[in-house]
């Protein structure tokens, strides 16, 4: 099971105690300061693994605004540490009266019957994740492992095949992963690292080490899927000049290419209907913000730079974000700016408005994927 709320091993790096003085003309404009203010505590003392100070922070900061989610969200999180699920329940509960078609509320909803060894319960409530945001590839995931604890082979393998096309790193989670002990015999897991090594080449990587860089593999485990995808005539094998020495390179062979190409192959050789062009690139804004909303949480100044530009490139998502949103793609602009000024502390400054922003945006693109889908 990916396990989200995983404790992070790394240290953060620790926010000074002082805090800042607030001029008085700012702390009565910005009414919402005191709130602010609450849930950046409640934010530190998590990552001081101060669980129980933290969730007195959340709760301080949601009597003064009680229906926002993403203090709801932090609270949730913090319950569900504690191991206090019957509260997490609760919740994410409130989370869902407020909105119904929240994905990551209903999949922590999930994941916390799958704590309490609920395996149905947790199934039912990972599909309804699915059914707000049919590219949520934790939820995908998720609901692999279930399927595959409730001993449905068959779903639980096609489940994982889409949550692998969802997102690549989920090939190596599943091949740790002990949910997925019913299905470790069958060919198709087996086939699990030949495919994902083979979706690396497609996607243009094209050395063994990109190709580890990329799935996540072991390098033995990819030399293994290689030297299996080769002996099938999947691939073919080149090399290519590095200084003085030669190192090997992989290719699609030319009929598989053609294939995938053309006939929109799946990443288990299943024959897929094309997707329209307006779902492709909502579903490729929908995977860009994600990876945005993780960048953002863990402040990382670079990832967050890259990503940003997914958003402003009219190569990219920019066209699509002027025709759509206009007004957040200026104040993308902004920030990528700024953030080139100031760093980290602008990220940290800004981090609520910049989810909040992202979060907004996510939900107009879930809709508009689903109604495409319909």
């Amino acid at each position: 099971m990916k396990k989200l709320f995983a404790k992070k091993s790394k240290e953060r790096i620790e926010e000074t105690k002082i805090e800042k003085t607030i001029p008085t003309e700012r702390s009565l404009v910005d009414v919402d300061y005191n709130r602010k203010k609450l849930f950046k505590k409640g934010i530190n003392l998590m990552a001081d693994e101060k669980l129980e100070e933290a969730i007195d922070a959340f709760e301080q900061a949601l009597r003064i605004e009680p229906d926002n989610v993403e203090t709801l969200m932090k609270l949730g999180y913090a319950r569900f540490h504690l191991e206090d699920y019957s509260q997490a329940l609760k919740v994410y509960d409130k989370i869902l009266e407020i909105d119904v078609t929240n994905p990551e509320a209903w999949n922590l909803k999930g994941l916390v019957h799958y704590e309490q060894k609920n395996y149905s319960k947790a199934l039912s409530a990972v599909a309804k994740s699915i059914e707000s945001d049919p590219t949520y590839g934790m939820a995908l995931y998720n609901q692999a492992c279930f399927l595959s604890l409730l001993n449905q082979v068959p779903e639980a393998l096609e489940a994982l095949k889409l949550s692998i096309e969802a997102d690549v790193k989920n090939a190596r989670r599943s091949i740790r992963d002990k949910d997925f002990i019913n299905v470790r015999i069958e060919d198709g897991f087996k086939r699990i690292e030949e495919v994902v090594v083979l979706e690396s080449i497609r996607q243009g990587y094209h050395t063994l080490g990109a190709i580890v860089w990329t799935t996540f593999l072991d390098k033995i485990d990819a030399e293994t899927a290689l030297r299996k995808l080769l002996e099938k005539g999947l691939i073919v094998q080149n090399e290519k000049r590095d200084g003085l020495s030669k190192i090997p390179i992989y290719d699609l062979a030319d009929n598989i290419a053609e294939k995938m190409g053309k006939e929109k192959k799946g990443l288990f050789g299943i024959t897929r209907k094309s997707l329209p062009k307006p779902v492709k690139n909502l579903k490729e804004l929908s995977q860009a913000i994600h990876s945005t909303k993780e960048a953002i949480e863990e402040e990382d100044v670079e990832k967050i730079l890259e990503l940003f530009e997914v958003f402003i490139d009219p190569a990219k998502s920019g066209e699509q974000m002027i025709e759509t949103f206009f007004d957040e793609h200026r104040e993308i602009r902004l920030w990528k700016i700024r953030i080139n000024d100031r760093g980290v502390d602008y990220i940290i400054d800004n981090k609520e408005s910049m989810l909040i922003l992202f979060n907004n945006i996510e939900g107009t693109v879930t809709k508009k994927l689903r109604t495409q889908i319909d």
